[in-house]
């Protein structure tokens, strides 16, 4: 019979970083995905160098005549604003609000849900019973409801919209960490550490913590386009990130009104989120069905 202190091998199968990468490497949809998160992520960090015009001028030659947006060219690759400003420009500055927001908020959302999942799963009783009610209180919220009326009461900024972002979205990792950290709780080896004296701090960061890593990668990498739509919901509606700063929601809420004129104002920023959420599903759903092939095929 097999020692109970011994942990079994993780609910979820893990593999290392080059089997993992192996394995991206052979999914096509992955590697496009990968691709594009690449390209969005160069074109953020390197914006300084890549963008042909400060994101904030207005050019005297920007506009029409008439005062209209002008339309791509090859002075203006993307055309301009309605206050003459370079859109290529502001799209590459506003990757970098949309992927800071992504990643802060997301990487909030993740610690705050891991928190209370695993404490409502380990201790359970009344702790339990109090963090989980609170947090069936927070989903029966619609999310951008609860976003907008956060974003209204504090004043806007990225910080701000990230925190707020962070602060409706951990109810779904909470859940899920929950769900795993119970069934790990009661395993026989976790009893046996009990037994042998060990404290709450050696289970929970050597036998629960690491079962628990895939799961949190997976949820990470889904969430970000989860929290970059959501960004830019609440900058189209015009509580988010608040112009100057350029954000692709906010392109298109400044821009909304040139729809028919000049939709390139509307389908560039929103081409880019579309692609930048679909990129990040998709090297989600491939790091779901590598780190837990239980889950393969489900949607």
């Amino acid at each position: 019979m097999a020692d109970a202190s011994i942990p079994p091998e993780p609910l979820v199968v893990s593999e290392s970083g080059p089997s993992v990468l192996r394995e991206l490497a052979q999914r096509k949809l992955a590697l496009l995905g990968l691709l594009i998160t690449l390209i969005c992520v160069g074109g953020a960090v390197f914006a300084r160098w890549l963008a042909p015009f400060d994101p904030y001028e207005q050019f005297f030659d920007g506009l029409t005549i008439e005062g209209a947006p002008l339309p791509p060219s090859e002075t203006f690759w993307f055309g301009t604003d309605l206050l003459g400003r370079d859109l290529f420009s502001r799209i590459l500055y506003g990757a970098q609000t949309s992927l800071v927001i992504g990643l802060v908020a997301n990487g909030a959302a993740l610690l705050i849900g891991t928190l209370v999942g695993v404490t409502a799963g380990y201790f359970r009783g009344v702790i339990g019973a109090v963090l989980m009610r609170f947090t069936d209180l927070m989903m029966a919220f619609p999310a951008l409801l609860l976003a907008i009326c956060l974003a209204a009461i504090f004043s806007p900024s990225l910080w701000i919209v990230a925190m707020v972002i962070a602060f409706v979205n951990w109810v779904q990792t909470a859940r899920v960490i929950f769900t795993q950290t119970s069934s790990l709780a009661e395993r026989d080896y976790i009893a046996a550490e009990k037994t042998l004296g060990a404290g709450y701090g050696r289970i929970l960061f050597k036998h629960i913590l690491p079962h628990l890593i895939p799961t949190l990668i997976v949820w990470g990498t889904l969430g970000i386009s989860t929290t970059v739509l959501l960004e830019a919901t609440l900058s189209f509606l015009g509580i988010g990130v608040q112009p100057p700063i350029p954000s692709w929601g906010n392109i298109i809420f400044e821009n909304q009104t040139y729809f028919q004129s000049a939709p390139w104002l509307v389908f560039i920023p929103g081409a880019a989120i579309l692609l930048l959420a679909l990129a990040f599903n998709l090297v989600g759903d491939a790091l779901r069905d590598i780190l837990d092939p239980t889950q393969q095929g489900r949607d």
